[in-house]
């Protein structure tokens, strides 16, 4: 789950023409320069097809109606038929909106591209949507990646990319393979579609801070949801391993990754964007202070807090710290020290003066669909499955560190064995969890 986006969208008419391409390239240290206008132009019909109909996918499929002219949302796909119906029905709503029909955008979904059932994300590539929106739960993006880049579309993936090695190398070939197929990727780190991130950013990478000495990042908030087993019932679905654990993908590993890729993903991706590279190695605690131990199979297996410290080379350390615990005190932030001063990040401040911003604010997470769609139709490259990929590997490695006890390099977080992924996934079959990683005897795989 992402975090809480805004419902009220700046909105625009076909008139409103993008004057500036938003352009990011593939490397860590590139930002996108937001263009002057919130909205993409074109005459070139935006097909989306939609693949995760929960909250981040109905919310995803909201905002790329309001990112541009001439969007069209031709199919959707879930596991559940429930959530497909559901999110099916918001959008048609939607579409009756003054702002979406301002941007002359639509819905036509019929019943028969309305997709469910574990191969519903296949209908929905297959389908003539031309921009396809991953939503699906973590675990499941290397293989829908893959099979999007495969296709031959536009690509806007949610993030993180993977919860584990094994998946992240499938995102890294696949980000090779869209390079060449000349695709264009955006993924849902949306603070680098952000104007306040990326003015501040740029003045950090313009010196204002000096060298960068530290860094610190938290996600530190209350409880995540949970759903009970027999939820599932009121939607008339038979109450199998995999419904239950695909219902409460949260709190799988193979499925989330754990919290630490989930939400804190946000913040490290910052943070490595502000370094222009990625972590060398990682020593890591955690555990579940608050949740109870209990049945995995009924309960989960994520942990509720991790503390992390990041060796980027060169004596550059990062605290990294993140916790879903009700009651407990919150932040969610980044900042970095300099040379020449400290920078609070989400604060956008500099030596305790607010940034001067020179690009115009917009809703991030409209906007990241307004820079993709820009450079579709102006035929200008973006790609951020490397960017995205990296950023959660650090998360991943974070995770394996404080499971097993263990300092994690890069190294081999990207080359681990680990595969949580199960085969020939059926709703009947068997599907056991693992038991609570304990530090110093779970082995680093």
């Amino acid at each position: 789950m992402s975090e809480q986006h805004p419902k009220e969208h700046a909105v625009s008419t076909r008139r409103d023409f993008l004057k500036t391409a938003a352009v990011a390239g593939t490397a860590l240290t590139t930002g996108l320069a937001l263009a002057p206008a919130v909205h993409a132009a074109g005459s070139d019909t935006i097909k989306v097809g939609l693949i995760g109909c929960g909250g981040r996918g109905t919310g995803a499929a909201d905002n790329v109606m309001h990112s541009a002219p001439n969007v069209k949302i031709v199919a959707i796909g879930d596991v559940f038929k429930f959530r497909a119906d559901g999110c099916r029905k918001h959008l048609q709503d939607l579409a009756k909106s003054d702002e979406v029909k301002k941007l002359g955008n639509s819905v036509d979904v019929p019943e028969n591209r309305c997709f469910d059932g574990l191969d519903a994300y296949e209908k929905v590539i297959a389908s003539d949507a031309n921009y396809i929106i991953l939503a699906t739960p973590p675990g499941f993006r290397p293989v829908h990646i893959q099979a999007v880049v495969a296709a031959g579309k536009n690509l806007f993936t949610e993030k993180p990319v993977g919860v584990d090695g094994t998946g992240i190398r499938k995102v890294l070939a696949a980000y090779e393979d869209a390079s060449k197929k000349d695709l264009r990727v955006v993924a849902g780190t949306q603070r680098r579609h952000e104007a306040a991130y990326l003015d501040t950013i740029e003045q950090i990478h313009d010196g204002a801070i000096g060298d960068v000495v530290a860094l610190r990042c938290y996600w530190n908030q209350g409880n995540i949801w949970f759903r009970n087993r027999n939820e599932l019932e009121r939607h008339g679905i038979k109450d199998s391993d995999l419904a239950y654990q695909l219902h409460n993908w949260y709190h799988f590993v193979w499925t989330c990754g754990d919290h630490i890729c989930e939400q804190h993903i946000h913040n490290l991706d910052v943070c490595n964007w502000v370094m222009q590279k990625h972590p060398v190695k990682v020593v890591s605690s955690g555990g579940r202070a608050a949740l109870p131990m209990g049945n995995p199979a009924e309960l989960g297996h994520i942990f509720d807090h991790f503390v992390n410290d990041y060796d980027y080379g060169n004596n550059v350390h990062m605290l990294s710290m993140c916790r879903q615990i009700g009651n407990a005190d919150g932040s969610v932030s980044e900042a970095v020290m300099g040379t020449k001063g400290f920078c609070q990040v989400n604060a956008h401040s500099i030596n305790g003066k607010r940034v001067a911003g020179k690009r115009k604010g917009a809703d991030p997470y409209v906007q990241e669909h307004t820079d993709l769609i820009a450079c579709i139709r102006e035929g200008k490259p973006i790609n951020e499955l490397k960017q995205v990929a990296e950023s959660t590997l650090t998360a991943i490695m974070a995770r394996m560190s404080a499971y097993t006890g263990k300092e994690v390099t890069w190294e081999k977080a990207l080359n681990s064995k680990l595969d949580t992924m199960p085969q020939q996934l059926s709703w009947e079959m068997s599907l056991p969890v693992p038991s609570v990683a304990i530090p110093g005897k779970t082995p680093l795989v």
